[in-house]
């Protein structure tokens, strides 16, 4: 408890440091973090927010996703609720897959170790984020996207099974008996559906608008600060705040196959400023240490597998 508290007081002192000697660049990079927030996550997120919440208050997820049953069980050994989690996450990008893992858990739709386990691999980056930011801004399309979303997506699933056979193998994380429903209050009509999601979607969001700008700011910190205009000085801004990382990765003069290496890697970690948004999101009652873990991994594995294609094709 006392290192994070210095850790944040460390992480507070330099902030407000740099906002008093360096005003402008602070100035910048808040209003590069809220438009980002503004322009995109708001338009994008929001609805996905609302209604998902809409969807997981009504408990009708398992009865829509039962008919593939032995689907989910087979290929990620999840139920039809967790296999809900992992389409919003594959779809809506971080940290929808984490939120709704979690909203799943506390409405009593699954199960604490199969939620843990969910956390492994759910978060993902959204296809939009891949296509359009990934491969044509930050790569100038020097990676195809089918390519490049292949190699996510098959890197999740090998991470999804590591966890499954060699860590949870132990731990009986998928169970077919029912369980107990947790104590909710009790929503009866659409109108009251509505508000709840509703106010809970701009909470989140505004929660995640808040990480957002600290972490932009944060970013524009370490670039003035540290190394910035050198690979380890990118590399330690895409692990802060994936975004950013991303795009001041264009100004390297390095290999395209170095570049899409280190795009691949913090794409598939998400970096801090994500897994900071994770937890915030995730009640405190499932760990997000395996998380933290599967994320490097997952890492680790793009690399690997983004290498492997790059040479055979």
């Amino acid at each position: 408890m006392n290192m994070k508290r210095l850790f944040f007081t460390i992480f507070c002192v330099m902030q407000i440091g740099f906002i008093l000697v360096y005003p402008a660049e602070a100035l910048k990079a808040a209003r590069e973090g809220l438009n980002l927030w503004l322009n995109v996550m708001i338009p994008t997120l929001l609805p996905f927010l609302i209604l998902t919440g809409i969807l997981v208050q009504t408990d009708q997820i398992s009865r829509l996703l039962a008919p593939l049953k032995k689907l989910w069980k087979i290929v990620l050994g999840i139920s039809p609720a967790g296999a809900y989690a992992v389409l919003v996450g594959m779809l809506c990008g971080y940290p929808m897959g984490a939120k709704t893992t979690s909203d799943l858990y506390e409405n009593g739709e699954i199960t604490k170790n199969e939620a843990e386990y969910l956390l492994t691999f759910v978060n993902q980056p959204s296809p939009v984020f891949v296509r359009t930011y990934l491969c044509q801004i930050c790569l100038n399309g020097s990676v195809p996207f089918c390519r490049m979303l292949l190699i996510l997506l098959v890197s999740e699933w090998m991470t999804a099974q590591f966890f499954r056979f060699i860590v949870f193998r132990k731990k009986n994380y998928f169970r077919e008996e029912t369980f107990t429903k947790k104590e909710t209050p009790v929503i009866s009509s659409p109108g009251a559906f509505l508000d709840v999601s509703i106010m809970n979607g701009f909470e989140t969001i505004t929660r995640l608008g808040g990480y957002i700008l600290m972490f932009s700011i944060w970013s524009a910190c370490i670039s003035r600060w540290y190394i910035p205009h050198s690979v380890p000085g990118y590399l330690l801004t895409g692990i802060l705040e994936l975004t950013t990382g991303l795009y001041r990765l264009q100004l390297l003069v390095l290999p395209d196959i170095t570049k899409g290496m280190l795009a691949v890697f913090l794409t598939a970690c998400g970096g801090i400023c994500i897994t900071a948004q994770t937890r915030s999101l995730v009640t405190k009652e499932l760990s997000v240490k395996f998380y933290i873990v599967a994320k490097l991994l997952n890492g680790v594995i793009a690399v690997a597998l983004f290498l492997f294609v790059t040479k055979i094709v």
